[in-house]
């Protein structure tokens, strides 16, 4: 029986000692981990750009124009504002950089986040279900060898 390690690498699993199964099983614990914060991180991403789609398509109107309304600096603080252009708006374009753009090439932008993190996320869950696979099989290997190497010890 045998997995893939790493970058294209194929181990014996059944040649490997409890111990270096053991290392094994927890770097792909580790690397799961690790993956699935980042999905998580992607998702949130993900909503965030949905969220500024919705703004951009309920909040940035001509018949709000100059009518008071809360302007998000953080998540939890809001301070009091008017919209003085309802043609154009602020986009943050990462990095801390903000650039001025048209509703219309704001909420083009918006999308093509939308759908680039889209497939991003894609991609990534087949990778966590591929090192889910092998840290399955890592485990079969693992307690068949603890089970065996149990059994003579008790008879």
């Amino acid at each position: 029986m045998s997995a893939s390690k790493g970058q294209g690498q194929t181990v014996n699993l059944d040649s490997l000692s409890t111990q270096q199964l053991s290392q094994v099983k927890k770097q792909l614990d580790d690397e799961l981990e690790h993956l699935t914060s980042s999905f998580t991180q992607l998702r949130a991403a993900q909503a965030k750009f949905r969220e500024c789609l919705r703004s951009i398509a309920n909040g940035v109107t001509p018949k709000i124009e100059e009518k008071p309304i809360l302007v998000p600096l953080t998540t939890s603080l809001y301070v009091p504002g008017k919209l003085a252009d309802p043609e154009n708006v602020i986009v943050d374009v990462g990095t801390g950089f903000y650039v001025e753009k048209s509703t219309k090439d704001a909420t083009k932008f918006y999308e093509a986040k939308v759908e680039e993190l889209a497939n991003n996320l894609k991609d990534l869950e087949a990778i966590v279900q591929g090192k889910s696979n092998n840290l399955r099989v890592v485990e079969d290997v693992l307690r068949q060898k603890v089970l065996s190497a149990g059994a003579p010890a008790a008879s």
